[in-house]
């Protein structure tokens, strides 16, 4: 992993809808991506996982709205893209070439009505134009084998794979153009354990052999924990922990993030009680004043209540960055 940025998000906001009612959906987003780096995000259903990867592609749906905020891609000789100011003919050249994503539910994201064959070689088509329909077939061929699959399964449809394998052909459609950065929006949810560890063991190994940069989205940290070199823990739109994987996991320091240590069980050693988290995620139309996981924290103390905690250096913890009034 390089100390080089590859990927810069600075105060990004996103509201969904334009009137009074919006709903704050992700507030002062300040992230970088190093290259060759694995960055986890990982958090409960709606604290703005997804909405942040797809806010960072421009592929957000109405009503949702980018409403501040800087994205920057940095090419590999140096140069920046400011990639919320890309025009539609550039973006279009942009994605898949140098950013990808592989979408939550391969099976919503396969066209049931295509072969494997003819959705690998489209993107091709549409960015390799150069390229023979023969030499389509033989990066087409080549992907799948990247990721473990028999060549003449490019005649299949998307229902004839198994989910583990129709996963692994949307992975090879990311990597089809040998983008810079993948981002990976719950890759592996809908799949068994051993599945998962299968699909993660190869997509280590396609990193170590192409050197991309990994944004791998989860609500499960202990797979983040395993497979990243760093976390971002988000909670109601907003970061409130980044730190290394190994520091996230041995000394977590907002409360948030030590719940949801708490509540999977360790592999190794004594066994321990599994707390979870109280309560339910919050109401993002109608959050709680101050820090937002306040009504859910048992460390919380007057200032929890009143005033949002910034994203920052705790005092005995460089390289790390925690937002809690406990390490204020």
């Amino acid at each position: 992993m390089s100390a080089e940025p590859v990927l810069t998000i600075s105060g990004l906001n996103v509201d969904y809808g334009t009137d009074a009612h919006a709903v704050h959906a992700l507030r002062d987003i300040d992230v970088t991506l190093h290259r060759g780096e694995v960055l986890g995000l990982a958090g409960e259903s709606g604290s703005g996982k997804s909405t942040l990867a797809y806010a960072v592609t421009r592929l957000l749906s109405p009503p949702g709205v980018i409403t501040g905020g800087e994205v920057h891609y940095h090419r590999p000789g140096g140069d920046r893209v400011d990639i919320l100011s890309l025009a539609p003919d550039q973006l279009r050249a942009f994605r898949w070439q140098e950013l990808s994503i592989v979408f939550q539910g391969a099976m919503n994201s396969l066209n049931p009505v295509h072969t494997v064959h003819s959705q690998l070689t489209d993107v091709l088509a549409a960015h390799r134009p150069e390229l023979k329909k023969r030499q389509r077939t033989q990066r087409a061929e080549e992907l799948l084998s990247l990721v473990g699959i028999s060549a003449d399964r490019l005649a299949a449809y998307p229902h004839q794979l198994s989910g583990g394998m129709r996963q692994r052909v949307m992975i090879a459609m990311a990597l089809a153009l040998e983008p810079e950065i993948v981002i990976m929006d719950e890759p592996t949810t809908a799949l068994d354990v051993v599945m998962q560890r299968q699909i993660l063991r190869r997509l280590v190994q396609l990193r170590e052999q192409l050197n991309f940069s990994v944004v791998f989205i989860t609500h499960d940290i202990s797979l983040l924990i395993e497979f990243s070199d760093r976390i971002a823990i988000m909670y109601g739109g907003r970061i409130v922990e980044q730190a290394g994987a190994a520091e996230i996991y041995r000394d977590p320091r907002h409360p948030y993030s030590d719940g949801l240590l708490h509540s999977f069980p360790a592999l190794h050693g004594p066994r321990r009680e599994l707390t979870g988290i109280p309560g339910s995620p919050p109401n993002l139309s109608a959050m709680p004043t101050g820090c937002a996981f306040h009504p859910r924290c048992g460390k919380a103390f007057a200032p929890c209540t009143t005033e949002v905690p910034l994203l920052a250096p705790p005092a005995d913890g460089p390289g790390r960055a925690v937002a809690c009034h406990l390490h204020a």
